[in-house]
């Protein structure tokens, strides 16, 4: 549906109906068109997130009383804030948390005290916002915002409305320019780990990333980071100078535990002890200022008078701290889930150093059924999106031990528009996927981590989701195969005993597994 088409569903304001406006604020071209006048002008999106904001009746210092953690990075953002929000939530804290991509439904973008928002309130804030907008467009040239600047203005609706105590927001797409970043005063600040993602709009070496990161950076406001490498640091650090803003590296999460004992993550990987330190100082952080706040002092930053890249100072984290680092859930990250014979891994790992952390996990967790007689049958299961580095991705995954690799889009399950241009552009890259995969599985560094020659040749391109799950799980044959994928999976898994698959390349395709997998996150309610 186009925008000139909402006249008619503006009259229902019904739930279904705010979903058809939001979808056509991403239409193709005009995300195209937003990107090339982006790369033009960077700063006109926070230009127009100012306007768009006042248009729906708020202004940017009403967003001071939200009480705003805000966390920029390239891995880990959504993991170090769903840390930060159970945290502090376990303090008795009412929170708001805005993220981003969601995975199946939109609703999860927009969470209070860790629930995704309701059908009833988001339809109710949707329609509140969205009516302002359009009452206002005539004259402001018609211009409305795009789907990522809209659901950040609704978030920020949303959370005033309810009243929540804190908001953790997370960065959509590096931080200097992001829209989140009309915030002027929040709380506190953190970035996490760094690697080069979204290069064509944020640059392409570390130092250009690590300058688009720390522009969520703001005078006097404390700002924490995690080890990062030395030329990424020092842009950090030079930043945080030229704002004025105390920035402190995070300790290892061990030396929290040489005073509380071994400290349990809700969630899986190594990695994750990074965003869960970073998750604890921001938490600390926040704690002291809202104790000042309460007593009524002036805030103020005597704790963190220090120069500039100094080392956080270790605390012994509280009860309500730990408990909350243990019940943290986040779905798609480093998630497992069993299904009878099959265990899925799912992670929307999609950079390279990701993907190495992803590998990892998933070679921890399978270790012990690889010492096994029947190590069990592993398949990989893989799309990336946009710009990203397929073959660099691929090439590491090759050096695991799978017996098939299965390619398929991010769309959930076939369709009367699979036929159309972009979906077969899109199984174009699929079949891309495949051809590299099988090039990289034919290289003798992978033939002799596999010892089995023909280990690894195993893949299949699927139309959609849907159907690569059915093939896993014995219902369906794939459309073409090489003859020597023609044998039926039920009886290469009766010889297994068990399927591990690994889930990974594109949040997008863990959230359309998970769709499948689990119907009831994609219930109204």
């Amino acid at each position: 549906m186009v925008l000139g088409q909402t006249a008619a569903v503006n009259r229902t304001k019904t739930f279904h109906g705010a979903l058809c406006i939001l979808n056509s604020l991403q239409n193709h071209t005009a995300v195209l068109e937003r990107l090339h006048e982006r790369q033009k002008n960077p700063g006109l999106q926070l230009q127009a997130m100012k306007g768009f904001l006042h248009r729906t009746g708020l202004t940017v210092c009403e967003l001071d009383k939200l009480n705003i953690i805000h966390v920029s990075g390239t891995k880990g953002k959504g993991s170090t804030c769903a840390f930060t929000e159970r945290v502090l939530r376990s303090h008795g804290f009412r929170t708001g948390f805005y993220s981003s991509p969601h995975l199946v439904h939109v609703r999860e973008r927009i969470r209070i005290n860790g629930w995704p928002i309701s059908t009833e309130l988001f339809t109710k804030y949707f329609w509140e916002a969205y009516e302002q907008l359009v009452d206002t467009k005539d004259v402001n040239r018609g211009t409305l915002p795009s789907y990522f600047q809209f659901l950040t203005l609704l978030a920020f609706h949303v959370f005033l409305q309810e009243r929540v105590d804190l908001a953790v927001i997370e960065v959509g797409i590096g931080g200097q320019y992001d829209c989140t970043n009309i915030i002027r005063k929040p709380w506190v600040c953190g970035v996490t780990s760094l690697g080069l993602d979204h290069c064509s709009l944020l640059g392409d070496t570390m130092e250009k990333i690590a300058w688009q990161k720390a522009g969520i950076f703001k005078p006097g406001v404390l700002a924490f980071t995690v080890q990062q490498t030395p030329n990424s640091l020092r842009v950090l650090q030079s930043r945080a100078e030229e704002t004025g803003c105390p920035l402190q590296v995070c300790p290892e999460l061990d030396q929290y535990e040489d005073m509380v004992g071994p400290v349990r993550l809700g969630l899986a990987g190594k990695h994750q002890r990074l965003n869960a330190s970073l998750a604890l100082q921001l938490s600390f952080s926040w704690l002291q200022r809202h104790e000042t706040e309460k007593k009524g002092d002036i805030p103020s930053l005597t704790q963190t008078a220090c120069t500039l890249n100094s080392q956080a100072p270790t605390f012994k984290p509280t009860a309500a701290m730990l408990k909350g680092l243990w019940e943290t859930e986040w779905l798609g990250r480093n998630q497992t889930l069993r299904q009878g014979s099959v265990t899925y891994y799912l992670d929307g790992a999609h950079t390279t150093a990701s993907v190495e952390a992803c590998i990892d996990w998933f070679r921890e967790e399978t270790l012990q059924r690889d010492h096994s007689q029947s190590p069990g049958l592993k398949i990989l299961l893989f799309n990336t999106t946009g710009e990203r580095d397929s073959a660099a991705l691929l090439r590491l995954l090759a050096l695991c031990r799978f017996d098939y690799a299965l390619f398929c889009p991010n769309i959930t399950e076939a369709s009367a528009a699979q036929n159309s241009i972009s979906v077969h552009q899109i199984l174009a890259r699929c079949r891309e996927n495949q051809i590299i995969w099988q090039s990289l599985s034919a290289t003798e560094e992978v033939r002799q981590r596999h010892l089995v020659t023909s280990s690894g040749n195993h893949s299949l391109v699927f139309p959609c989701i849907l159907s690569a799950l059915q093939w896993i799980n014995g219902r369906k044959q794939p459309a073409s195969a090489p003859p020597q994928c023609n044998g039926p999976p039920d009886r290469l898994r009766a010889e297994a005993g068990t399927t591990s698959v690994l889930v990974t390349g594109s949040l997008y395709l863990v959230g359309g597994v998970l769709k499948h997998l689990e119907p009831s996150l994609n219930t109204a309610d």
